[in-house]
């Protein structure tokens, strides 16, 4: 347990940290099973719409530092990939 003032405050401040990045990555999720279902039911126009709502969230959380920058173009150019080859 945190015995100094400093200790202290940081556990409070790491607390309230953890939970705003848990709803963050939460909503990036939430946007990439958006797109996830959109490519599943077949649809392409869908899909894109969805990928397009889901790139500025991901690099959103890139900016926040939830995601690596690599990571989260890994995950765009993987999406984008699979959404072309709806056919």
């Amino acid at each position: 347990m945190a015995n100094t003032p400093q200790s202290k405050k940081r556990a409070r401040q790491n607390a309230r940290r953890a939970e705003i990045n848990k709803a963050r990555r939460s909503r990036i999720r939430t946007y990439l099973r958006r797109v996830e279902e959109a490519i599943a039911s077949g649809d392409q126009s869908a899909a894109q719409e969805a990928l397009r709502a889901a790139q500025p969230e991901i690099m959103r959380g890139v900016g926040k530092g939830i995601l690596h920058k690599n990571t989260a173009s890994r995950k765009i150019s993987r999406l984008s990939s699979r959404v072309k080859s709806i056919a």
